[in-house]
């Protein structure tokens, strides 16, 4: 399905401008809990563990948590609020995303992915967290699909003769892509997304 050019998004870049500081894809997801409302390290690690909604996605070790949000702290995207008890251990710091942090959160989810590859789990990340803010992911589904693009139509229909198994996998992977965001065009536009 061919798509039209929104100005809008295609002044979207895959990399954050030059001043801003880089995110791991632990950092981002830690960011995108907090920017649900404030919270502490062991309640977001639970969000990220194997059984975890974001942890289907992306699954973070608890020690991993912790330091990513003492990163988000340190470039003042999170900030402590205060302490409470615990269940049953030390006191918990509860941490809050900064306007800053809401500032990176909000153009990191409207940037597409840079490679098909990174789909599999960034993509799908900003999916996840868009979907939890209750946020349409149609706009990063769109500008995805136009970032893509050049790939796609490169990658289309290139299958040597025989075929190398490394570019027969690249072109599955892209027509795979092509049709995955059609068809979340598609729910999106039917609002089942």
């Amino acid at each position: 399905m061919p798509q039209t050019a929104n100005p809008s998004k295609t002044d979207l870049s895959s990399a954050p401008p030059v001043d801003e500081p880089r995110l791991s894809l632990t950092e981002h997801a830690v960011l995108g809990l907090l920017a649900e409302g404030p919270s502490h390290g062991f309640a977001i690690s639970k969000e990220l563990g194997p059984e975890g909604p974001v942890g289907r996605v992306l699954t973070v070790r608890r020690s991993l948590t912790y330091r990513a949000l003492d990163r988000l702290v340190d470039i003042e995207f999170a900030e402590p609020m205060h302490r409470e008890p615990g269940d049953a251990g030390p006191l918990r710091v509860i941490h809050r995303i900064t306007p800053t942090g809401r500032r990176h959160l909000k153009l990191w989810l409207a940037r597409p992915v840079a490679h098909i590859r990174d789909m599999r789990i960034e993509f799908q990340l900003k999916l996840a967290l868009l979907s939890r803010s209750g946020k349409s992911p149609r706009d990063l589904i769109e500008s995805q699909r136009i970032a893509l693009q050049p790939t796609l139509t490169a990658l289309d229909g290139q299958v040597e003769s025989p075929p190398d198994h490394v570019e027969l996998w690249r072109h599955h992977s892209a027509a795979a892509a092509a049709a995955y965001l059609d068809h979340l065009l598609k729910l999106s536009a039917d609002d089942r997304l």
